[in-house]
């Protein structure tokens, strides 16, 4: 439920981060270890750097994109532990204003995209096993859904197999013995969910 728990999150992120990728079909876009050239512009930006190629992306850079764009703003360091995880992963494939959509759908309050006391009086008045079946049951159902969109069918398997192996992290029954070591399904690498934007529905893809 605190900021400690953020390296042991981002050991199970980098599992399922591979290195540089540019594929056309993935609306992620040019991407390496999960940063995708436009966050890292934009990241670099802020602190008042020069755009640069997001291949020479180092080690430091990255930590502080997870914490400063993924970890704070989709409220993991404000979650109890596991669900922390599984917000944290969501909003790294799927966005931070998705990822906070799902969990306020997932523990049934007001879905607005915005993680504020309501939400979290709600995450800590939940009961955390329930909770964390209905959340990756939300997301599954999302994944199945955008795979019907055009030259999407392909990234199917590998995110299924990221949802399935974060289910046996966060000890959901059923997936003890999923497989551990990275299996990116039909292509090498996960690809990207485009994030939503503010008011728009959970089903959006665009």
């Amino acid at each position: 439920m605190a900021r400690e728990s953020l390296p042991d999150s981002m050991r199970f992120i980098m599992k399922w981060e591979g290195g540089f990728v540019d594929d056309p079909d993935d609306r992620g876009g040019r991407t390496n270890k999960g940063i995708t050239q436009e966050v890292y512009n934009s990241w670099r930006s802020r602190i008042g750097q020069p755009s640069r190629d997001v291949k020479q992306i180092d080690d430091e850079e990255v930590q502080a994109i997870y914490d400063g764009n993924y970890w704070t703003p989709a409220g993991c360091d404000l979650l109890r532990r596991r669900l922390d995880l599984a917000q944290f992963d969501t909003a790294v494939n799927m966005g931070t204003g998705r990822a906070i959509r799902i969990l306020q759908a997932a523990v049934g309050t007001r879905i607005d995209g915005q993680f504020g006391p309501t939400t979290k009086r709600a995450c800590d008045a939940c009961d955390l096993g329930t909770t964390l079946i209905h959340y990756t049951q939300i997301r599954e159902g999302l994944y199945r859904r955008f795979a019907q969109a055009p030259g999407q069918s392909k990234f199917l398997r590998g995110w299924m197999n990221r949802l399935n192996d974060l289910r046996r992290e966060i000890g959901l029954p059923g997936f003890e013995r999923i497989r551990q070591e990275s299996d990116f399904g039909d292509m090498p690498y996960i690809a990207r969910i485009p994030d939503l934007p503010e008011g728009a529905p959970l089903e959006r893809w665009d």
